[in-house]
């Protein structure tokens, strides 16, 4: 790999591998000053997981623990959430792959505003394209609405795999939700997990999003 190179130049790249396009882009995002988050965060929080992951996982953005060791979900949400998926997936570093919509916390874990996801899409889209995933789980009412370009509520969307042209996505709750609202939100994320689970093995089908 050339020392310097960036994404955009992947073509003067000669391997195709996913790892080294990954590498790439993080290399590249570590130093983006796109929106005022970049003078407010600790790390960048790029993303984890498999490269040729059959499901990408996408959050809505860094909180406190992530911001500190750049990684995503790794405090208390992230630990219920990888639970969950370990229930369904046996090798969780082989099988998924781990984003966010953005990648620097916003202060106070405040939600995500629209123009600090428009600054990091082209970023997103770019793990997307290269993990190219089967599936999508969209974690949290900001990443189904973002990827599914509605504003309908997590309750609306959720408990169904929408195939809506680009990508299939299957929207759950965010574990954060999901600790605030008890067994019932936890047992709708774990019923969430296993569709996606039903869907590789071929048991479900896909559904036009409305």
């Amino acid at each position: 790999m050339t020392p310097g190179a960036r994404f955009d130049d992947l073509n003067s790249v000669t391997t195709r591998d996913k790892t080294v396009r990954l590498q790439l882009l993080k290399e590249q995002v570590k130093n983006c000053e796109r929106c005022s988050l970049s003078r407010t965060r600790k790390h960048v929080v790029f993303g984890e997981g498999s490269p040729s992951a059959r499901v990408l996982v996408v959050g809505e953005a860094p909180g406190r623990d992530e911001d500190e060791q750049g990684r995503p979900f790794v405090g208390r949400s992230g630990q219920l959430l990888r639970k969950l998926l370990g229930e369904s997936f046996a090798d969780l570093d082989s099988e998924i792959y781990i984003a966010n919509l953005i990648k620097c916390r916003p202060p106070n874990n405040r939600n995500p505003e629209p123009q600090e996801i428009d600054s990091c899409s082209t970023y997103l889209a770019q793990q997307l394209d290269t993990v190219s995933p089967e599936v999508v789980l969209a974690v949290g009412a900001f990443a189904a609405r973002t990827l599914l370009r509605t504003k309908l509520g997590i309750g609306e969307m959720r408990a169904k795999v929408y195939f809506d042209g680009d990508r299939t996505v299957v929207p759950t709750y965010h574990p954060a939700a999901a600790l605030r609202g008890g067994p019932l939100v936890v047992t709708k994320m774990r019923a969430d997990i296993s569709l996606v689970k039903l869907y590789l093995k071929g048991e479900v089908s896909t559904c036009p999003f409305p």
